[in-house]
């Protein structure tokens, strides 16, 4: 048995756990389709908080969406404005007087970026405190994005499952814009591999330690919100959503999932864009450390680009192992691209798709070391001094 054989083996080992033993990630069986939990006895009073910064494409859409919800709740919607230099407040008001009652929104003018806080979390924690200072029993903040487009009946259906599951946090994964040839290519797997990091099934299980939330649509409630720090906990964390999503699971049950009803209402663009959208919390995924990248750069290359490698080049037993690894990881792809209404063909590019991922890491973990890293909208975020 030469090398090639030996290492074909060990991608065709790791893959096999992925698929039998990683809590069947890559079925992608959790999602908000299907039956509704049944409607609670009292509905739980909401707010809504909605960082925005330079959104004035699309805020109006977003805004729409949360102003049109069927809840039969108490529900009011606050959006903090940071520091835009364009016509977001101008049209998130407008879009409200069309709507319904200005009264639904508010709109607070968001004070300087602090020290030691990421835009959006110390958005986040304004309009929260803002919330609260009215003095309302507020039971839950629904914290969403700008450029999300929610359902009519999303946050019903949210409050309805975590009134009748006991869930602190309800997440839903936006379904992202998947219209160009770069997003077909870069996208469905992007959550794929997200799913791969943090099965969705294990996030929900109470006795894993395995939390995650998706920053676009989460569900949480106020006083299990405040027993774990609030916003302020995580207030340096670039990967927010689940560094929020740990601290909620020590006071509870969480649940994530796949959806129809949240969407992206923005286009992610060419190739470039979309790796930059990735490589600005990449290299923050690893702890910033240059041992965890180096591995992670060898293990991706194991897992993606050489069984296609040996399937076509090398020969005897490597050559069939690393096809049979190929086929495998195009199969486990299968969900995800049905997910997004793609042809199954897409499968048999993941390992290019893997090796770009690598790249845009590598790219992270540049960007961190000349000072750049997390850089959204002007701000370089990344903070790797132990905050």
């Amino acid at each position: 048995m030469n090398l090639w054989t030996i290492v074909g083996l060990l991608a065709l080992a790791i893959w096999l756990y992925l698929i039998a033993a990683r809590g069947g990630f890559w079925l992608a069986r959790e999602h908000d389709d299907g039956a509704s939990a049944p409607a609670p006895a009292r509905w739980p009073c909401v707010v809504a908080v909605v960082p925005a910064r330079n959104e004035a494409d699309v805020i109006a859409q977003s805004i729409e969406s949360l102003l049109c919800q069927d809840y039969p709740g108490p529900f009011r919607i606050v959006l903090v404005d940071d520091g835009s230099s364009d016509d977001t407040a101008a049209a998130a008001l407008q879009v409200s007087t069309r709507v319904a009652a200005r009264r639904r929104l508010e709109v607070l003018p968001g004070a300087e970026l602090r020290a030691g806080w990421t835009g959006k979390l110390w958005a986040l924690e304004q309009g929260t405190r803002h919330a609260r200072a009215s003095g309302e029993a507020i039971d839950y903040f629904l914290l969403t994005d700008a450029d999300i487009g929610h359902a009519s009946d999303n946050l019903r259906n949210l409050a309805a499952r975590a009134e009748h599951e006991g869930r602190v946090l309800v997440s839903l994964m936006a379904r992202l814009s998947c219209t160009t040839w770069a997003e077909r290519f870069l996208i469905p797997a992007f959550v794929f591999f997200f799913q791969m990091l943090y099965p969705f099934a294990w996030v929900a299980q109470k006795d894993r330690k395995t939390a995650a939330a998706a920053g676009g649509c989460m569900l949480v409630r106020r006083d299990a919100l405040e027993r774990a720090g609030g916003i302020a906990a995580i207030r340096s964390e670039i990967i927010d959503d689940c560094a929020l999503a740990r601290r909620l699971k020590r006071q509870g049950p969480i649940w994530l999932g796949l959806t129809q009803r949240v969407t992206s209402l923005r286009s992610y663009g060419g190739f470039l864009k979309i790796g930059r959208m990735i490589s600005r919390s990449a290299y923050a995924q690893l702890g910033y450390s240059p041992v965890v990248l180096a591995g992670t750069v060898a293990g991706m290359a194991l897992l993606y680009p050489l069984p296609p490698m040996l399937a076509l080049l090398g020969e005897g037993p490597a050559r069939w192992v690393g096809l049979c690894v190929w086929l495998m990881m195009a199969l486990s792809f299968q969900p995800m691209l049905r997910f997004y209404r793609l042809s199954p063909l897409w499968g048999l590019a993941l390992p290019a798709i893997g090796a770009a991922y690598t790249l845009f890491t590598v790219q992270s973990a540049l960007a961190v070391w000349r000072g750049r890293g997390g850089m959204w909208k002007g701000r370089v975020q990344a903070m790797t001094g132990g905050t």
